[in-house]
């Protein structure tokens, strides 16, 4: 218990201390031992002594502080000694006890007649060997020591026939406490070196342990995602295949582009978990505090899982408190994208896991909390399977079979959760079915914001109606795909483009022509993304004032530097239809004099 004692406590301050005690209580069965052997020649000493009595009381004496001492030996076995200070105080006492058992002894001797100075010299004995055990523990040796050879001493030099013992008394007790000093200096000296190598042999443990993890997420994302995307990118080849004729095949129907849309979406969904999760994992993925509407955005991401239900034949149904309906006040104050990301996922999952039934989601106020519960009819969770349900990459068998997905959800939703100051809670039932609760901080004072927070592309246009204009777009992007991808949806969208293949031709080209916009990619040959943006914004002019989207892949770091060099708004690759439309839409309605509220960021 003391070495379980003794592990635990190095790397806390007054390890020193900690060490000290342990050697002294190491020491404490043979300072017994000790004692008990000298008992039999203090008997003899003793019997030369006129007065029976007081000879009797002080073996008495002797033997109650044998007792006393041995139940504190006992004591510093126990849990209760794992008290830092107590100990010290207790072991100190125990020091002190034998200490004035040998005052008492030098007392005794004064009336111990011819067996004086032979009982004063056994005094002057035992008290070197309190000087000898207190010298692991400084306090002690401090405390114990005077006191045990003030005794001996003041009674041999009080008499002028045993000054000459005395002084040889004096000698024995000065070298013990010189002695006793350099030991305890070596001690203190190797527990330093003991406390040193226990801190570097647990950051070794510790640093082992991250090196081990990451070998393990490494291998998960391996094999999760060469599982993902084989299959994913087998059935999109096969349809890309059969649209460009190759092999004889037949054009693909409406049900082969919409599975290979699909396939196409959740592989978009398994890399942007992935991402979030090693970045969480890193510490370095980011959330804003902002006020937002939960009651808006829980039913908006209702309406857009509710064809997916109805296919499966469930009722999807959103019940809401009534004391949050047409409210002016109060608002979650959480990062909005994050909680409709995790909102989502565990609508997705209730409806992708439950066979039969229904998933109900329901949303009240709790004091300073919002509680968000998705409740489903599914096959529900044992405790072990909720367990590693929660765990990155795994997925429980019994009920994943044949459902796509890279296992992060419920892990990545839990750490957003715990972000931005909230938490995810769980309840599960076999045969029965799931609850899942996200609680996020509300203040029932802050301003309700009245606008929507929406995902589609037509909710997009409608929350900003200048960008149904056609805008002049400047792309700045040194990957050919990511450029050809950029320019398909932008022009989709109405928009007219031109491609510079770095930063510096962008700059370039924005010198002597006038645009509405620019997307850059963060990290470019020639002129990155941060370098790029500064340089735009040193211009005179409009082109100097015009939003600016950057195009980032994932890194927290590299969205910062960005946004610090001048980037309105961040938005992250892979890139979708509704996702650009988004960002297009909240650069365009910011307005550059003075800009309104700093970066804002795009999903």
């Amino acid at each position: 218990m003391l070495a379980e004692r003794r592990t635990q406590d190095l790397t806390r301050p007054g390890a020193d201390t900690v060490l000290a005690l342990d050697v002294q209580t190491a020491l404490l069965p043979y300072a017994l031992a000790i004692f008990a052997v000298s008992l039999p020649f203090f008997v003899w000493a003793g019997s030369f002594a006129k007065n029976a009595v007081w000879m009797s009381l002080s073996f008495v004496l002797f033997a109650i502080n044998w007792g006393v001492f041995y139940g504190i030996t006992n004591w510093l076995k126990t849990p209760a000694a794992e008290n830092l200070n107590r100990r010290l105080r207790l072991q100190v006492a125990g020091g002190l006890l034998w200490a004035i058992a040998v005052v008492q002894m030098s007392a005794f001797a004064e009336g111990a007649g011819p067996a004086r100075e032979p009982m004063l010299l056994l005094a002057a004995a035992a008290g070197m060997v309190c000087i000898f055990f207190a010298a692991p523990v400084l306090q002690c040796l401090l405390i114990v020591a005077p006191i045990a050879a003030a005794g001996p001493l003041v009674a041999l030099f009080s008499h002028p026939e045993s000054r000459n013992v005395g002084v040889m008394a004096w000698g024995g007790l000065a070298l013990a406490m010189a002695m006793a000093l350099i030991v305890n200096r070596m001690l203190r000296r190797q527990h330093a070196l003991a406390v040193t190598h226990e801190a570097l042999v647990e950051e070794r443990l510790r640093v082992l342990e991250d090196a081990e993890r990451t070998a393990r997420s490494k291998s998960d994302i391996v094999a999760t995602l060469s599982h993902e995307i084989r299959n994913g990118l087998t059935g999109v080849t096969h349809v890309l295949a059969a649209a460009a004729g190759k092999g004889g095949r037949a054009a693909p129907s409406r049900e082969q582009l919409n599975a290979a849309l699909d396939a196409a979406q959740d592989l978009i969904a398994v890399l942007n978990a992935t991402l979030d999760s090693e970045t969480a994992e890193s510490g370095r993925l980011a959330v804003e505090t902002q006020a937002f509407e939960p009651v808006r955005l829980v039913r908006d991401l209702a309406l857009l899982e509710r064809p997916h239900a109805l296919a499966k034949g469930l009722e999807l149904a959103v019940h809401v408190d009534p004391s949050l309906e047409h409210r002016l006040l109060g608002a979650a104050m959480a990062d909005a994208m994050r909680t409709r990301q995790i909102i989502a996922n565990l609508i997705g999952n209730a409806v992708k896991y439950t066979v039969r039934g229904r998933v109900e989601v329901r949303i009240e106020a709790r004091g300073e909390r919002i509680a968000i519960e998705v409740a489903d009819t599914g096959p529900g969770l044992s405790a072990e399977e909720l367990n590693q349900a929660f765990e990155p990459f795994r997925r429980i068998e019994r009920t994943g079979a044949g459902v796509n997905g890279a296992g992060l959800g419920l892990s990545l939703s839990r750490q957003l959760a715990k972000l931005m100051g909230g938490a995810l809670e769980t309840s599960s039932a076999l045969g029965v079915g799931s609850c899942f609760t996200l609680l996020l901080p509300y203040d029932a004072a802050a301003p309700c914001p009245q606008e929507p927070v929406e995902e589609t592309l037509a909710a997009a246009e409608a929350a900003a109606p200048d960008v149904q204009r056609s805008l002049r777009v400047l792309i700045a992007e040194d990957d050919a795909l990511n450029a050809a991808m950029l320019r398909a949806i932008l022009e989709q969208l109405g928009h007219q483009v031109v491609h510079a293949q770095n930063g510096r031709r962008a700059v370039d080209l924005a010198k002597v022509c006038e645009f509405d916009l620019l997307m850059l990619d963060g990290r470019m040959p020639v002129l990155d993304g941060p370098e790029t943006a500064a340089e735009i914004r040193a211009m005179p002019g409009s082109n100097g004032q015009m939003p600016i989207i950057a195009v980032i892949g994932g890194d927290a770091d590299e969205a910062r530097e960005c946004t610090e060099a001048g980037a309105d708004t961040v938005l992250r690759k892979p890139v979708s239809v509704a996702g650009v439309a988004r960002a297009v839409a909240d650069a365009a309605a910011l307005t550059r004099n003075p800009r309104s509220e700093g970066a804002r960021g795009a999903a």
